[in-house]
Formats: C-alpha cells, sequence, structure tokens
C-alpha cells in the first residue's frame, strides 16, 4: 500500500471500533512500529488514503498506557473526515496518520496541582493526559470538570469512574450531574484555584469563558487547545476577497480568517491542524492588508513573497489571492 503523502507516513490498521456516544466513536489502531507521541497530541489522518484531503484529530489514547492508538471521532453532517471514519473505515482497514503534533501536553508541567477543564469532545487530550498523570505523576492533585449536553453524551462514561470528576449536563441531569453550564460558583468550589495549572479544551466560546473567568479568579498558568468551526453560510457583503486561479470572487464577514472565508465559499483549500502548525493552508495573498497570528511552517523568503497560512490570517482589507 503507497503512502498518500509524506506528511502521513505511518500506516496503521483498525483493529477495532467502539461507540462512545449516539455521534461519536472511538478507533482503536494497530501500529506495527514504535509510534512515538505525548498525552494530549493530535495527529493528521489521510482522509480515504488521498494526499488531497486531510483532518486532525486527539490521539485519546495515552502513550505508555493504552494498548491501541486510538482516535475518538464526533460525526459531523457532510464532514468529510468524520462521515468517512465514523461510516465507512471498518475494522481491518488501514489508515495513514502524520507524526504526533501539538504542544498541548501535561508532560512538561510538573506542578504538583492541576484543573483539566472540558466540553464535548474536547474530553479527549484531556482524557489522555489523564490517564498519564494516573500512572506517571499519582500524587498529582488533578481535579477535572466535563461539561456536556446531556448524561448521554458522556465520552468515556465507564472509564470515568476511575477518577474523580465534576459532570456538568446542560439538559437532563441525572443523579452524579451538576445541572446547568458551568459557572464561576462550580470554578470557585475547586480546592486551591489559584495555585492551579488548568488547561482546557472544547469549542472557542466555551475556551474564552473558562480563560477569562479563571483568570479573574487567580490563575496564572493557564493553558487551551485550539478548536474551530467554519463560517456556515457565505457573506453577501464585508471584505471582498478575489482568486486568481480560479478566477472568483467572494464576500467575507469581518472579523474571520482567510480559511473560513474561503472554506463558506466553497474554495478548494486544504486544512489539518487549523491552529497554524501544519502548514497544509498554505496560501499566496498578491495585495491587501492582514495580520496573521503564526508563521510556524513558512520561510523568510515565502513570507516576503505573500505567503500566509490561511487558518491564521486575518483580513484587515480586500485581499488578492495568487
Amino acid at each position: 500500500m503507497t503512502m498518500p503523502t509524506s506528511q502521513c507516513p505511518w500506516r496503521m490498521q483498525v483493529h477495532h471500533i467502539q461507540q462512545e456516544t449516539p455521534d461519536v466513536w472511538t478507533l482503536s489502531l494497530l501500529c506495527h512500529d514504535h509510534y512515538p507521541y505525548r498525552a494530549g497530541q493530535y495527529a493528521l489522518v489521510s482522509i480515504r488514503n488521498t494526499a488531497d484531503t486531510l483532518r486532525a484529530y486527539t490521539l485519546s489514547s495515552t502513550p505508555g498506557v493504552s494498548e491501541y492508538i486510538t482516535l475518538t471521532v464526533r460525526r459531523i453532517d457532510d464532514g468529510k473526515g468524520s462521515e468517512w471514519l465514523t461510516r465507512e473505515v471498518k475494522r481491518g482497514d488501514y489508515l495513514w496518520l502524520s507524526d504526533a503534533q501539538g504542544e498541548f501536553t501535561c508532560d512538561d508541567k510538573p506542578d504538583d496541582k492541576m484543573l483539566l477543564l472540558a466540553a464535548g469532545c474536547g474530553v479527549t487530550p484531556v482524557m489522555s493526559m489523564r490517564r498519564w498523570l494516573a500512572k506517571y505523576r499519582p500524587d498529582t492533585d488533578v481535579q477535572v470538570i466535563f461539561s456536556v449536553r446531556s448524561p448521554e453524551d458522556v465520552i468515556f462514561a465507564d472509564e470515568w469512574r476511575q477518577y474523580p470528576l465534576t459532570l456538568v449536563a446542560e439538559h437532563h441531569a441525572a443523579h452524579g450531574f451538576v445541572a446547568g453550564r458551568l459557572s464561576a460558583s462550580i470554578l470557585e468550589s475547586v480546592p486551591d484555584l489559584a495555585q492551579r495549572t488548568v488547561m482546557t479544551c472544547g469549542p472557542a466560546p466555551y475556551m474564552d469563558w473558562v480563560e477569562e473567568n479563571v483568570k479573574a479568579l487567580g490563575v496564572t498558568r493557564f493553558y487551551k487547545e485550539q478548536f474551530f468551526t467554519p463560517v456556515a453560510e457565505a457573506a453577501t457583503s464585508g471584505l471582498k476577497i478575489t482568486t486568481l486561479q480560479p478566477a472568483k470572487a467572494f464576500y467575507a464577514p469581518v472579523g474571520t480568517t482567510l480559511l473560513e472565508a474561503l472554506e463558506s465559499n466553497h474554495v478548494a483549500v486544504n486544512a489539518a491542524c487549523r491552529a497554524g502548525v501544519c502548514g497544509c493552508c498554505k496560501t499566496r495573498v498578491v495585495s491587501g492588508e492582514y495580520r496573521v497570528t503564526s508563521t510556524m511552517t513558512l520561510s523568510e523568503e515565502e513570507q516576503q513573497q505573500g505567503y500566509v497560512l490561511a487558518c491564521s490570517c486575518h483580513p484587515q482589507s480586500d485581499l488578492v489571492l495568487a
């Protein structure tokens, strides 16, 4: 079987698939070579084993603990990656993964008190890190708060029974759940909150709220993972973006990234990590003003030529793209 792209050199075979919730599945993969990764990292997956579509998924397994390499995936309607992984991929099939990536990890944070906060599928790196801390730093005081829509949406429900945590359910809260959403009062109930390292993963509005509120309560060591939701519909006004190849002009709302603008207008663009790390969405801007939040994979020469990472490019005026 030929490697689909040099970015995904690791071939792994699906050993089994387990349904976690009504819309989430965990794929357990066998890698016949040693696959180095750290708890909390993610990998790019070659969708349909082709080079033109890559998607980033957290490695929900834990190095040195888990028997398999696992990907835990929420099925999203019309999602190229999640639909394929959760509907079509079967036991015995092969997947191609990239090297492990990302800095949202706990092994470089030697603090003896931690608070891990997750919402929805943001629990995947949190569980990876929770297992790692239990095995390699069992004396660490770890508090976990996991927010879900309903009790049926608790990913890794059986495994969480091994670890103390607070479960927050927005709807139909049952016994053992705090009803509603994460609140300042729940945060205030965490012992020694200001002395803890706080790590959070989930939808962007959730992480923004967490950051604002834990810092207001004295937390100084704060880390969050980067998640992204594409713009759902194309804009009819705002900043004008013109592509030369193919020739196309469209509008994007002020405040969106270039990647959001391209995707919402159905302009083909590779996007995997969506956090300015992998370099898949490199795009050349011919003219216009913009600011960037990451140039991690771009050389100085490429930057001088106008290349940007679309996920980290924030248009400040009309743009023309090569």
